[in-house]
């Protein structure tokens, strides 16, 4: 058995993050000892590194309830695992595009940049433009 703060060394993960972790549901509550300390398991260390890595990766908090709820049925096809997945990663494409997009405006305003005075600064006036 574990404590909450062996478990926090364990995964690298906050024990504020823990707590909220069980607040929401995708960690579920530990048991607890005489003392009311919380307790886990081997399974909590694998439960929340699986949260962890799923975060990493930028899945939301309810792709991660869903994934975890999958997992417990091993022996079903994973076309739902799939089609979050690709979900996923279409909206990483889509935030991918808008910081291309982000970057090649930020280029320009720099390369119009004549380095006088603000009252020349063509960055200042692009924003005010945009205002």
């Amino acid at each position: 058995m574990l404590n909450i703060g062996d478990l926090a060394k364990e995964t690298k993960t906050k024990t504020a993050t823990i707590r909220y972790y069980e607040r929401i549901g995708l960690l579920s509550a530990p048991a607890r000892t005489s003392g009311n300390y919380r307790t886990y398991t081997r399974a909590d260390v694998m439960r929340l590194s699986f949260i962890r890595r799923a975060r990493a990766l930028g899945f939301s908090v309810g792709q991660i309830r869903t994934l975890i709820e999958l997992n417990l049925h091993k022996d079903q096809s994973c076309e739902q695992v799939d089609a979050i997945a690709r979900e996923h990663l279409a909206e990483v494409d889509r935030k991918l595009a808008g910081l291309t997009a982000l970057r090649a405006e930020l280029f320009t305003l720099l390369e119009q940049c004549s380095l006088r005075s603000i009252g020349e600064c063509r960055i200042i006036e692009a924003l005010a433009l945009s205002a």
